[in-house]
């Protein structure tokens, strides 16, 4: 691990961008240019020392899964993310992996500036990659929790809480359609041993999603009108329109309200009321 490169890295990368960039307001006059500590570590989900501690070259070794986070947040290309990688002493994510991680810059960028609206980045294992301010206000940030229960399909079969923003009838539904999908990815992707797991580890927790992934349904997600329970601005009705990587790895959801509609309010008052409430997720 090379920590004076890898600390020179960081403070140049943070550098080049401006809150703008990452979806942030400019607040207070700067008294230099680019991203401050604590922001840059605010959206990588880790605490802003021990951030400060990398860029300082100091501080234990910093994990994958804590690197990949550090990429998303600097917006790095591909390449740079390989560097990031090689600087910490870690091989990079290889593009012969059956799904990477690495969310494209510039679909962050369009993540960022859906201001007024929940929308996030998943891939298709279920996991949360990124979520705007939103999407966190609708859902939860589950930046902060355990890397197992950042799989919603996980979360949505193994804690009751996840299901409580669904309302009660529409539970069973939404419970078929995820196993449908993962039921479809797999079938894409048989030698995924990080999905294979994952499925044996549902099936070993939820006597429900082993009978579901029993019945063998398939089918994949798609543009779709959901309903959410929240628990502060209650029922949201919502249009989700799902876009696809390049790769069909990842998803951008976005969730919009009709016009006019109670929802459409409901929605206005989520982004007033935005991450009051931090114990969710």
């Amino acid at each position: 691990m090379d920590r004076t490169e890898l600390a020179d890295f960081l403070r140049r990368r943070r550098a080049r961008l401006t809150p703008a960039d990452v979806g942030l307001s400019q607040g207070a006059r700067r008294r230099t240019p680019g991203l401050r500590r604590e922001e840059v570590a605010q959206l990588a989900g880790m605490s802003a020392d021990h951030y400060t501690r990398l860029e300082q070259a100091r501080g234990s070794r910093p994990s994958r899964q804590m690197l990949a986070a550090v990429a998303r947040a600097l917006r790095l290309t591909g390449d740079e993310r390989d560097h990031l990688f090689h600087l910490a002493g870690e091989e990079p994510p290889r593009d012969r992996r059956p799904a990477t991680e690495h969310v494209r810059p510039g679909l962050l960028l369009v993540l960022d500036r859906l201001t007024d609206t929940p929308a996030q980045v998943v891939s298709d294992r279920g996991d949360v990659l990124a979520r705007n301010a939103m999407a966190r206000a609708l859902h939860g940030d589950v930046s902060a929790r355990p890397e197992a229960e950042h799989n919603v399909v996980w979360r949505y079969f193994t804690d009751p809480a996840a299901r409580e923003l669904f309302p009660p009838g529409d539970r069973d539904r939404a419970a078929r359609a995820a196993v449908a999908d993962l039921r479809a990815t797999l079938a894409r992707r048989p030698d995924d041993t990080r999905l294979a797991g994952l499925v044996r580890r549902l099936r070993a927790h939820s006597e429900e999603f082993a009978a579901l992934w029993d019945a063998h349904d398939i089918a994949v997600r798609r543009s779709d009108v959901k309903r959410f329970l929240h628990p502060v601005v209650g029922l949201l009705e919502l249009d989700c329109e799902v876009l696809l990587s390049p790769e069909h790895d990842q998803r951008l959801v976005v969730y919009t309200a009709r016009p006019g509609s109670r929802s459409r309010e409901r929605l206005e008052l989520l982004r007033v009321v935005g991450l009051q409430d931090l114990t969710r997720g």
